[in-house]
């Protein structure tokens, strides 16, 4: 668990890391950026590993002295996690610690996930995640203390984007000044939004997408999937292994999402006011997080219609289903009116981000479609 060989594909990028690592040339900040899926947060975990590894080999930790059996269960001393939360005041869960047992829970499980997975596993209903401002203090107290295995003091934080500003500026002091033998690993999906003087102060480490001949061995392997299948869902996945999983097990958001986006289409076509404002109450219900998550969701799928319309199926990625709506619609979305909706989906997705009424931001919208689709 948490080794290098658990790593889909980027065999590249665990050389250069175990490289570093034996010329010794460990830096004090790393910010793992790249594609959904590529798999920077287990390459961050598998490095966080091998460096607290006192046995490690040239190409992975031991995975037999106590430092390992540690990392098997997410308990190493030195190894700290900070990640976005919803507060709880009725949990008394304020700070990243209290939501410690879920975290540990999702990683055991798969350490490929996304944001989505996180908040049903924190139960976050319609909280939007960040990492609050106390988050720094906690940074601070835990740095403070000495290593209680004599190795390295591993800070990991995921989606450093999130960070209120508060923690942010602090985390930038620590930056400048790291406490000896102190590591921070920072993995993050959106790393334009993360305050420009901690990119300077960190080594940034891009990962690309998974080639698809990985992730079809990987599903073939972990999975069982015939090789006809794995290597229909490594196309489907687009180099993101999170969405090779999440096309295996059937996921309910993705099922939701689809409904709701073809719902959304043909009652605009249609022109059926009264529908269409119950379907903006509905995604309204859904909490602010779903809520951007649904709309990147209309992004792609708007992409890819207009992709299809313009006759070039091999570089569509869409599922079965999918594409049968798709055969359909994509007629409707063409070079008179692609940037007009990517442009009021992006403009929704900012308003919601700024906790602008959902049910006016989504009807708002779907009015809109009304004219977009006719041009």
């Amino acid at each position: 668990m948490f080794s290098f060989d658990d790593i889909i594909g980027q065999e590249p990028a665990k050389q250069r890391l175990r490289q570093e690592v034996a010329e010794g040339r460990v830096p004090h900040a790393l910010l793992f950026c790249g594609p959904a899926g590529s798999g920077k947060m287990p390459l961050a975990l598998a490095y966080a590993r091998y460096l607290s590894c006192p046995n490690r080999t040239a190409t992975d930790a031991c995975g037999h002295c106590p430092a390992c059996a540690k990392w098997e269960k997410l308990v190493h001393p030195d190894v700290h996690f900070v990640y976005p939360m919803v507060k709880s005041s009725k949990a008394k869960k304020e700070v990243c610690g209290d939501y410690l047992p879920e975290w540990r829970r999702m990683l055991l499980n798969s350490a490929y996930f996304g944001l989505n997975h996180w908040l049903a596993e924190m139960e976050a209903e319609n909280g939007q995640a960040i990492i609050y401002a106390k988050e720094s203090d906690e940074i601070s107290r835990k740095l403070s203390l000495k290593a209680s295995e004599g190795g390295y003091k591993i800070t990991l934080i995921w989606m450093p984007e999130k960070l209120h500003e508060v923690c942010a500026n602090k985390l930038l002091k620590l930056l400048e000044e790291p406490p000896e033998r102190t590591v921070f690993l920072l993995v993050s999906e959106e790393p334009e939004r993360i305050l420009t003087t901690i990119q300077s102060r960190t080594q940034r480490f891009n990962l690309p997408r998974i080639e698809d001949e990985a992730i079809a061995q990987a599903l073939q392997q972990k999975y069982g999937l015939q090789q006809s299948d794995s290597l229909s869902i490594a196309h489907l996945a687009n180099g993101n292994f999170i969405k090779a999983l999440e096309t295996i097990h059937l996921n309910e958001e993705s099922k939701l999402f689809f409904d709701l986006f073809v719902r959304l289409m043909r009652l605009s076509y249609q022109r059926k006011i009264r529908e269409m404002k119950q379907w903006s109450e509905e995604v309204a219900a859904l909490g602010r997080e779903r809520q951007k998550n649904f709309l990147g969701y209309c992004q792609r799928m708007i992409r890819e219609n207009f992709i299809l319309n313009l006759h070039r199926p091999e570089l569509n990625y869409m599922t079965q289903e999918e594409q049968n709506f798709s055969a359909r619609f994509s007629p409707f979305v063409n070079e008179r009116n692609v940037m007009g909706i990517m442009h009021e989906l992006s403009e929704a997705q900012g308003h919601i981000e700024q906790n602008v009424n959902a049910r006016m931001v989504f009807f708002d919208f779907s009015l809109k479609m009304i004219v977009l689709l006719k041009s």
